[in-house]
């Protein structure tokens, strides 16, 4: 424990980074982490849990705090065993900080008698999924598959080998806790540390359940069907509720974090609620009008070209982009016309362009014009 990374550093954040900052790394480095990614990967998966223990730290207030002014030992009452500051304690001798700082103070958020058997949240689990373009602006039901830390079937998270059962710690009474008297130069502090004996959990297991090695946890594989709502965008994270690890002592259970990845598309661009798209025409159709077929989300739609239409001009398709997220609305689709110059002409081709081009003059061509009347004038002065 005593080797642990800064917190911050393992975010690749500085320290006083807000709590957005704190999100968006975390989402960053769980994203690259994930075991779901790198399967059998051990070094990812380590890499993965210190990601999350440093979270899970940082985004809560306080913390933060303590982790801000103490370090790893403000948080950890463990940290530091087996180095001169025995107890995670850098005052020595086995004093918790809880316990010290409540004597004079109040303490850090009442863990002085703690209940060692109180029901504990599980953690939370990520997982990713790639959709669609379409999927996304349009919403789609989605099976994910992900693995969890669930209770062993064979002792229902007890630890114990079926047919036996833990055992109430009798050194701690099963609080989890113990009283260390402490000689210090004001006198002998009573405080409060972790049972060495049970090791905070109030309860020993003389023979551990085979199925989990007495740990009362396994993993498992879990397939759940995850709404996904019209309208998300790339890299969203959707909360799927209780789908996490197990609580302990009938906790609940974490949330799942699923991670959304929207593929790109071949035609469409999004853009905010928006949707753009490049639409390719001939010459004739850009000098001469003409009406074609745009793809949007819903399927081709006619739209009529307008006489001289220029290249890289803009139209706008009225209410057919994506739906807002959480709403009934939808953006509107822009397409930017591509007039496409013809290739691989013959020479019949060619001499009718040039007897078309002879007949043209240049109020035929208002841009080219007006750009030889400015350079003309420039030249002049």
């Amino acid at each position: 424990m005593a080797d642990k990374r800064d917190y911050y550093e393992v975010l690749g954040l500085n320290k006083g980074a807000s709590d957005d900052e704190i999100k968006k790394a975390y989402r960053k480095c769980a994203k690259q982490y994930h075991p779901d990614l790198h399967p059998g990967d051990k070094d990812c998966e380590e890499k993965f849990k210190e990601v999350n223990e440093a979270y899970e730290v940082l985004s809560d207030k306080d913390k933060k705090a303590r982790y801000d002014q103490f370090g790893h030992a403000g948080v950890d009452p463990n940290y530091g065993a087996g180095n001169p500051y025995q107890g995670g304690s850098p005052f020595g001798g086995g004093i918790d900080l809880d316990d010290i700082f409540g004597s004079f103070f109040g303490g850090f958020g009442g863990r002085r008698g703690r209940n060692a058997n109180a029901p504990v949240r599980g953690s939370d689990v990520e997982a990713s999924i790639t959709v669609t373009f379409e999927e996304a602006a349009k919403g789609c039901t989605k099976k994910i598959t992900y693995n969890s830390i669930d209770n062993c079937d064979d002792c229902h998270g007890t630890g114990a080998q079926p047919g036996t059962q833990a055992k109430t710690c009798s050194a701690c009474g099963g609080t989890g806790r113990v009283t260390i008297n402490q000689r210090t130069p004001f006198g002998v502090v009573q405080t409060q540390r972790s049972c060495d004996a049970c090791h905070g959990k109030g309860k020993v297991v003389d023979t551990p359940c085979r199925n989990c090695n007495g740990s009362g946890k396994v993993r498992k594989p879990h397939t759940v069907d995850v709404t996904i709502p019209a309208g998300i965008k790339d890299q969203q994270i959707l909360n799927v509720s209780g789908h996490g690890n197990s609580g302990y002592n009938n906790g609940p259970a974490g949330d799942l974090h699923v991670f959304v990845n929207v593929r790109k598309h071949e035609l469409f661009e999004r853009r905010g609620d928006d949707v753009w798209c490049d639409l390719p025409i001939t010459f004739a159709q850009a000098a001469l009008g003409a009406e074609v077929k745009v793809p949007t989300l819903d399927g081709t739609v006619k739209y009529t070209i307008h006489e001289g239409t220029q290249p890289n001009d803009v139209f706008k398709l009225k209410g057919r982009g994506i739906q807002k997220l959480g709403g009934r609305s939808k953006g509107d689709q822009y397409c930017r016309v591509v007039v496409e110059i013809p290739k691989n002409l013959n020479s019949k081709h060619k001499e009718l362009i040039r007897d078309f081009d002879r007949l043209l003059t240049e109020k035929n061509y208002a841009k080219r014009q007006g750009f030889f009347e400015k350079l003309k004038k420039l030249f002049n002065e």
